[in-house]
Formats: structure tokens, C-alpha cells, sequence
């Protein structure tokens, strides 16, 4: 007698999960990247192409030393903490999964029985 649901460790190490969990880890891995990259690239790129705001003082330092010296690092952390809660999301996502594919599994022995 074949069962319609795989076996939840079955499941869990199946290609095609482990395939789609590494997919939705990858796109936010890229993301969390691009966003750095773009604060990291994005400041020479103000400082040229508009020198006139990036030398605009504010309390005592130029914006571009504020932003640079000041808000570049909660920036990163924010970019981090993103990332963080976003991962523990997917974990959360693929436990409920699991969770769901067991107790379809228990009501059809049940049912079965």
C-alpha cells in the first residue's frame, strides 16, 4: 500500500526541497548584497555626480562625511537585521511545512485504520 504523502524525512531531503530552500536563500542572500553594494557604490557615485549636495554642512560635516562616517553603519546593521529576520521567516516557513505534511500523514493512517 503506497502512502500519497512522503514520509516527512523524505521530504525534508528530497531535491526538490533542498533545491527550494537553497533558491529562496539565494535570492535573499543576493538581495542583502545588492542593497550593500548599491549604499557602497552609490556614495562615489553622489560625491560625482552631485558634489554640490554631498558638500552641503550639516551639524559641522559635510553630508557625505555624515553619511559615510555616521549612517553607513547602522545602515549595514539594518541591512543585517533584515537579513536575520528574513532567514529565521524561510526556517519558520519550512518547519510549518514539515508540520503540515505531518499531520496529513497522521489523519490518513488515521483514516486509513
Amino acid at each position: 500500500m503506497s502512502t500519497p504523502f512522503p514520509a516527512p524525512d523524505d521530504h525534508i531531503h528530497s531535491e526538490s526541497f533542498l533545491r527550494s530552500l537553497m533558491r529562496r536563500q539565494l535570492r535573499l542572500s543576493v538581495a542583502a548584497a545588492s542593497t550593500f553594494l548599491l549604499a557602497l557604490m552609490g556614495m562615489p557615485l553622489l560625491n560625482y555626480f552631485g558634489p554640490e549636495l554631498m558638500s552641503t554642512r550639516i551639524g559641522g560635516f559635510t553630508l557625505s562625511w555624515l553619511v559615510l562616517g555616521v549612517l553607513f553603519f547602522p545602515f549595514v546593521w539594518i541591512i543585517a537585521w533584515v537579513f536575520i529576520r528574513r532567514s529565521i521567516s524561510l526556517e519558520e516557513t519550512e518547519v510549518q511545512e514539515i508540520d503540515e505534511l505531518r499531520q496529513k500523514r497522521s489523519v490518513k493512517k488515521s483514516s486509513v485504520r
